[in-house]
């Protein structure tokens, strides 16, 4: 969908400059959800995985946002691989600020989704005020494109705190989750067809996009257990950085998004027809009737018995009859010998084995690597050794979170390292 009429052609002064931002194609809307997927999948990845840590993690890449916005801001025209990483980067960013206000803070979703969304309402409202137009296709002005960049971040910090929400109150797995987003962009896209206004409609779906590019990247990378495809974080953020990387030289060469040069070849104003207000009230009215329909299917599926998804995605531990911390370790250890398979049990011992011969060593690089395999073996084993010993599970479940947060610490303790993965090495046998 395109989000309104062209601007006319105006001689460049030093406010103002070519349009900033691609052509709303199809092209505009594949690579959007690509970032996203990026956004989330690279997001994780750097987070737990690599071990930063979540505020370490804000930082590093609130300082990357201000480098290549710096970077996009200074260009006097749009520029493709400028302005798409300055998206990689801004969605990885407001991402972080969601999660650290629900992780960090405690701040419940639907008060993040509430606040950001009033927030954005302000964006949109004081941009309007000063430059009477929300359209990407006027993004001529620094004033115009500061507004632009503050609105993006927002939606995908909005996007992130309402797709993290949907998955509190619904318990859909990660595949399931993707139908809610999809389904509603190619609503707003029958509506934008039918008459909406199309910067109303384009907004919508730019915030779309984030849950469904963050439910896409968690469905490929989840393991099994949660019914993803088990691509793993690192994995799903490459072969996305790939296609974005690819995309982005074709619109280079091809010049396919270029504002100006789409206007020479489909006719200034192809895209701008008249008004029709009267088509507008009604897909208002038609888009209003759609959001109360979202809200009653959520409400619906909130009060079915569930799982909380989001929950089992961040790795909480599963709610057991009995409580794990009265085992003791030889009365662990005995339940694990006796509930789990040997084969598993046998698995897990040699990754703890061979990373503690790792640490001993001094290959802090290759211990941090190998613990990764214990990780996704033991996520992959969950669903069946849950259902043979909750409470064995579990404790030895909050072992091997020692072991990770000990042998992925920003600077990691041998002593902490040997210390975690002797225990769990006694308790596996």
């Amino acid at each position: 969908m395109s989000s309104t009429s062209s601007v006319p052609t105006r001689p460049l002064t030093p406010r103002t400059m070519l349009n900033k931002v691609p052509e709303v194609t199809l092209w505009f809307w594949v690579i959007k959800i690509l970032c996203t997927t990026v956004g989330e999948s690279f997001a994780d990845y750097v987070n737990e995985t690599l071990g930063v840590g979540l505020v370490r993690t804000s930082v590093i890449f609130t300082v990357a946002f201000v480098l290549v916005l710096a970077v996009q801001v200074r260009l006097r025209r749009y520029v493709p691989a400028a302005y798409w990483l300055t998206v990689v980067v801004v969605s990885v960013t407001g991402t972080l600020y969601t999660d650290i206000l629900t992780d960090q803070v405690g701040v419940p979703l639907w008060i993040s989704t509430t606040v950001f969304s009033v927030l954005l309402a302000g964006v949109f409202g004081t941009w309007y005020a000063r430059e009477r137009t929300l359209s990407i296709h006027s993004i001529v002005t620094t004033p115009r494109e500061s507004f632009y960049w503050v609105a993006v971040l927002v939606t995908f910090a909005l996007g992130t705190a309402t797709g993290d929400w949907t998955l509190e109150l619904t318990g859909w797995s990660p595949g399931t989750s993707v139908l809610l987003p999809l389904g509603l962009i190619a609503a707003v896209t029958v509506l934008w067809r039918l008459g909406a206004n199309p910067v109303l409609a384009f907004w919508v779906a730019y915030i779309l996009t984030r849950p469904l590019g963050a439910n896409i990247g968690d469905y490929l990378a989840s393991p099994s257990s949660e019914r993803g495809l088990g691509l793993g974080t690192l994995s799903t953020s490459l072969l996305f950085l790939g296609a974005i990387l690819a995309t982005v030289v074709y619109l280079s060469v091809s010049r396919a998004d270029v504002i100006e040069d789409w206007q020479a070849r489909h006719g200034d104003g192809a895209e701008a027809p008249a008004r029709d207000t009267a088509r507008e009230r009604a897909t208002l009215g038609a888009m209003g009737a759609l959001a109360v329909a979202t809200v009653a299917l959520l409400t619906y599926a909130n009060l079915q018995p569930h799982a909380n998804a989001l929950a089992a995605e961040e790795g909480a531990a599963p709610s057991c009859a009995s409580d794990p911390s009265s085992l003791t370790a030889d009365a662990a250890r005995q339940q694990v010998a006796t509930s789990f398979p040997a084969a598993d049990v046998s698995a897990f011992r040699t990754v703890a084995t061979d990373t503690l011969g790792l640490v001993r060593s001094g290959d802090q690089a290759g211990a941090t690597s190998r613990i990764t395999d214990l990780e996704t073996a033991w996520d992959d084993a969950e669903d069946r050794l849950v259902a043979k010993d909750c409470t064995t599970w579990t404790y030895v479940d909050q072992q091997i979170d020692t072991v990770l947060g000990a042998v992925r610490a920003s600077a990691p303790d041998p002593q902490a390292e040997t210390g975690a993965l002797t225990a769990l090495i006694a308790t596996l046998g």
